[in-house]
């Protein structure tokens, strides 16, 4: 028992040291395996913080390579932003004020965009802050008035500095009188002439170059405005940039327009509507010293001559039998500059874009001539083919009757009616003829056609026959004293006289105003560097070498030229005819002549002729009527033509008034289109025998008579098949019989209906809105004539008078024109 049990104790004792020599091996292996993850724990832990140091340092070396790389780009776009400021502002228009210096602008350079101050986009960068003034904006400024008076100073100091002397008129309106711009050396406009000022900046002629306009309104300014100055300022707002006048405003509001450059300043920074959301750091006010300098620099010489200054002691003492010279402005150094018309040089052209003061010299040299040649030696031909009024000054209106003595003619917005043009030139090759027959030449002509081009423009009869006249003109006028002076504004218009050599050799005489191109020579480059008020006079076309530059006085103070027209006026001799005047956009009156109360004037009309329905004005030198004569033979009858109804209602009723004004006569009136009624029944009213007729009662068989009897029908397309057999019978009959048809039809293709395709009976058409082609059946030369409508124009063709139709205008009589 004993050795069993002490068998199994040491059995078990067996067990228990192997089992311990296990858990010591497991043990020794667990402990090996934590010490292994340690290690490799801090193993991963030193792999980290190493992949972390070396990204922060590759973070640190990529940040430092993109700003280096950052700054080395801004400064590069800083630096070509700064070189295309420099450019944009070249010279006085953009230094800084310790570096400025007045500077003139290269030869034929338009203006460029003036300093205000800085944008700055990071402590590194700055770049001068550029807005548009001359020749692209007006500006509107509004902030603190002393701040605003610095700012403006500075931009008009720029704008002076950097033009030529003479360039730029300065002209201020100070209601306060603060003369806070005195040292610029302005011309002040004081508080009640404000009206006056936006009048004379209004007017449409040329202006002097560029006028900077500096308007210090005040809350009275603002709020005595008319509606009338309200209106002006707007359209001065709208238009004057084209003309050169710029408007620099505080207090006082301008309309919105593209045009204006709001400039907004809140103490020192200004936002400009040009540069967005960019503040602007402004540039300090420039010293005084500067300004002063500019002043001076700005009247270098004695100043330029007045109108006034080109006046002889005595009125119309000079003769023209050698010629015609006479001064259109004074040299630098304030000699008086003569410009002559003779036999050598016998024709002026003059060229120069708009707003370089093209009129202003006209109306300067007419001037200085008219007081030196009577209306004995000088007779003035004048057409404007530009939309210009300008030439109306020389003849007579309702606020000033007097006229200018030598002005024979005035047409004035002819630009559509180049038939008036025509006129002219047929009127005047009529004279050059007449004084070869006679010998007798004086006085001296001289025409004057302002945009001649819109003459001689368009493939047709009206600018073939013109050049020719033209070329005759210039080539046999001189002989026999005739001069012509073409002027205008278009490059391509002067560049197509090159084309017509027999045309431009007589012009020998050119004058060239700033920027002006292909008047002088092609190496004659004098007209891109003069100043604006100037103009470059060659008498050898153009050459090179022959040029002399003048100074030009303002022709456009309207009050003095009136009152030296009044003195020439009053001075006119005995039998001094007012001249006529054609404006192309009036409507004439039927003459009280032409009605019933009076007599039709038959200066004109031989003895025992027949009676003549005056249908309008004739596109003529002289006002004449264009006449129609019904006389006792087949065809004396008048279709008008067109859907034009107020007027075909005025020229049936001036036929009919002017009928009735020759003597007795019955009058029948037959009214088929209600909306003309009351037209019709104004005629009715002054006609002294009449017999109404309407759709009701409608009948053409007139009863016989011994004297006249005229139908005068309203829309007799409307008549309808039942009354056309008598219709055509009477336009067959009716004329031998005196009975005469004067009828309106509202398309040719219902005349020829009503007539049976027969146009025999009617002899004579008025034609209004119906084009060319559509009048080739009632035209004797195939295609019909060359004819595009236009308002209150008609064609007048007669065949028993006309080789070709005539452009009249009809009287406005008794329709509702306005």
């Amino acid at each position: 028992m004993v050795s069993h049990r002490n068998a199994l104790v040491a059995a078990i004792r067996q067990e228990l040291a192997e089992a311990r020599g296990t858990a010591r091996a497991v043990l020794a292996a667990a402990e090996s395996a934590r010490g292994e993850a340690q290690q490799r724990r801090r193993l991963v832990r030193e792999a980290y913080a190493t992949c972390l140091s070396q990204l922060a340092a590759a973070r640190e070396t990529s940040r430092q390579d993109i700003q280096q790389r950052y700054h080395g780009e801004a400064n590069r776009l800083a630096g070509h932003l700064r070189g295309l400021a420099t450019m944009s502002a070249a010279g006085a228009a953009g230094a800084p004020w310790r570096l400025w210096a007045p500077s003139e602008p290269e030869p034929g350079r338009p203006p460029g965009l003036l300093r205000i101050g800085t944008i700055s986009f990071d402590e590194t960068a700055a770049l001068p802050a550029l807005i548009p003034l001359l020749d692209h904006a007006h500006l509107h400024l509004s902030g603190p008035t002393a701040t605003l008076d610095e700012v403006i100073t500075g931009l008009l100091l720029r704008a002076l500095g950097s033009t030529r002397p003479g360039d730029v008129e300065l002209i201020v309106y100070d209601p306060e009188q603060r003369g806070a711009f005195a040292p610029l050396g302005p011309r002040f406009v004081g508080p009640g002439e404000f009206g006056t000022l936006l009048e004379e900046l209004g007017r449409p002629e040329d202006q002097h170059g560029w006028r900077l306009v500096v308007l210090l309104a005040d809350r009275a300014t603002a709020d005595e405005m008319s509606r009338g100055q309200r209106a002006l300022l707007d359209r001065i707002t709208r238009a004057g940039i084209g003309r050169g006048v710029h408007l620099v405003v505080r207090g006082l509001e301008l309309p919105d327009h593209p045009a204006v450059e709001r400039i907004t300043v809140r103490e020192r920074v200004a936002s400009c509507a040009s540069l967005g959301r960019l503040d602007v750091h402004l540039d300090p006010p420039p010293p005084a010293a500067l300004c002063r300098e500019v002043a001076t620099r700005q009247t270098p010489g004695p100043p330029p001559a007045r109108l006034a200054d080109l006046e002889p002691a005595v009125l119309w003492a000079e003769t023209a039998r050698h010629g015609l010279a006479a001064p259109v402005g004074d040299s630098t150094d304030g000699t008086l500059v003569d410009v002559a018309l003779s036999d050598e040089p016998p024709h002026a052209l003059i060229g120069g874009p708009p707003g370089s003061g093209k009129t202003n010299l006209i109306h300067t040299w007419l001037g200085s001539l008219t007081a030196r040649y009577g209306p004995g030696e000088l007779a003035l031909y004048l057409l404007d083919f530009s939309d210009s009024a300008s030439f109306a000054r020389y003849t007579p209106s309702l606020r000033d009757p007097s006229w200018l003595p030598q002005a024979r003619l005035a047409g004035i917005n002819v630009a559509k009616d180049r038939e008036f043009g025509l006129a002219v030139l047929r009127h005047l090759g009529e004279e050059l003829r007449a004084r070869a027959a006679r010998y007798v030449p004086r006085p001296r002509i001289v025409a004057v056609l302002d945009e001649f081009p819109v003459l001689l423009d368009g493939r047709d009869g009206i600018a073939d026959e013109a050049t020719g006249l033209l070329e005759d003109l210039a080539r046999r006028g001189p002989s026999q004293e005739i001069h012509l002076i073409l002027a205008t504004g278009s490059v391509a218009g002067i560049q197509a006289l090159w084309g017509r050599p027999a045309l431009i050799a007589p012009f020998t005489l050119r004058i060239a105003l700033p920027k002006a191109r292909r008047v002088l020579a092609d190496d004659n480059l004098a007209a891109s560097v003069i100043p604006h008020h100037h103009a470059v006079v060659n008498t050898a076309s153009g050459l090179a070498g022959s040029n002399r530059i003048v100074r030009l006085p303002d022709a456009g103070d309207l009050t003095t030229w009136r009152a030296t027209q009044r003195r020439l006026w009053r001075s006119r001799p005995p039998g001094c005819e007012e001249p006529r005047l054609f404006d192309g956009t009036a409507v004439p009156r039927l003459p009280s002549a032409y009605r019933p109360s009076g007599r039709v004037p038959a200066a004109d009309a031989p003895v025992g002729s027949s009676p003549g329905a005056v249908l309008g004005e004739r596109i003529d030198v002289s006002a004449r009527p264009a006449r129609l004569r019904l006389g006792r033979m087949p065809g004396r009858n008048l279709a008008v033509l067109g859907t034009r109804a107020g007027e075909a209602c005025d020229v049936l009723a001036a036929a009919a008034l002017s009928l009735a004004a020759q003597g007795p006569a019955h009058f029948s009136i037959v009214c088929l289109e209600p909306g003309v009624e009351r037209a019709a029944a104004r005629l009715v009213a002054e006609l002294p025998a009449a017999d109404w007729y309407d759709s009701s009662d409608v009948h053409f068989d007139p009863p016989a008579s011994d004297i006249p009897r005229y139908v005068i029908g309203y829309a007799l397309d409307a008549a309808g098949p039942p009354h056309r057999p008598a219709l055509r019978a009477l336009l067959d009959n009716g004329p031998e019989r005196r009975t005469h048809v004067l009828g309106w039809w509202r398309t040719v293709a219902r005349l020829r209906e009503d007539l049976a395709g027969r146009f025999d009976p009617v002899g004579a058409w008025v034609a209004l809105d119906v084009h060319g082609s559509e009048l080739a059946p009632l035209y004797p030369l195939p295609g019909g004539p060359l004819w595009q409508p236009r308002p209150r124009r008609a064609l007048f063709f007669d065949r028993s008078v006309h080789r070709t139709p005539e452009v009249i205008i009809p009287y406005e009589v008794n329709s509702d024109h306005t």
